[in-house]
């Protein structure tokens, strides 16, 4: 399926770590504004495909094209310029443990060349955003919970503005207790529709509420993709039939 307009367009991607092939072949277009959830079993290559679109990972085959670039053959300086426009938000926190949150955030902002006072501003709304603000945004990380941190790190990539926002399992490594708060700052950024979206995750309710398309990836390759109630209610792959009977549907 075939995005309208796509910000992001994947086609071909191939990834082999030695003799394992983590991507065979994935193709992926996102529009603008829109979110995507990919998910899939354990190894399947979820990370790995949001690795590959900001090159932390290098495709060994395929085409990524970002804004009519192609990020594939992009010169590193260049590089570096068109992830400014991508936030990822990782599965750990990465968090400068002798920063306040507010400088967790802000820091990226000055290191890109933003003026000190512009950059705490910036990284003030961002937390405001993500629902973090007053004191909170004073605490340094061993003095936040886990749904805190992970709000920071949210907060950390959304502050320059991106355009696009990759989401590796955000949830992970949290609490199940928790992890309702970071869902609802996600969900609320999927309303909003001002940033795309590709977010790999197992949280299949959230993507039923706030996704508009799901991903299904299985040993490299995508096995099912559309709306996730349709997909849910007719899947046509193994896979697909194995989350709909997780969600009892």
């Amino acid at each position: 399926m075939r995005a309208t307009n796509p910000i992001l367009t994947v086609e071909g991607l191939l990834k082999r770590y030695g003799k394992t092939c983590a991507l065979a072949g994935v193709d992926l277009h996102v529009a603008p504004g829109e979110t995507v959830v990919v998910t899939g079993p354990s190894g399947c290559g979820k990370s790995t495909l949001l690795r590959c679109i900001v090159r932390l990972a290098e495709p060994d085959a395929g085409r990524i094209t970002f804004e009519s670039r192609d990020i594939v053959t992009l010169p590193y300086l260049e590089l570096l310029e068109v992830r400014r426009k991508i936030g990822f938000v990782f599965q750990r926190f990465n968090l400068i443990a002798r920063l306040s949150a507010l400088d967790n955030v802000a820091l990226p902002l000055v290191a890109a060349g933003m003026a000190p006072g512009e950059a705490r501003e910036r990284a003030r709304r961002a937390l405001e955003r993500v629902g973090l603000s007053g004191a909170v945004a004073c605490r340094r990380p061993g003095e936040l919970s886990g749904g805190e941190a992970q709000r920071v790190g949210i907060a950390r990539a959304l502050a320059p503005e991106p355009v696009l926002m990759l989401w590796d399992e955000p949830t992970a490594s949290l609490d199940p207790i928790l992890v309702g708060e970071v869902l609802d700052v996600m969900e609320d950024l999927a309303t909003a529709r001002d940033t795309a979206m590709v977010i790999v995750t197992h949280e299949m309710r959230f993507a039923l509420r706030a996704a508009d398309r799901l991903v299904l990836l299985e040993r490299g390759a995508v096995a099912e993709e559309g709306r996730p109630e349709e997909v849910f209610a007719n899947p046509r792959s193994e896979i697909g039939r194995k989350y709909r009977r997780l969600l009892q549907l």
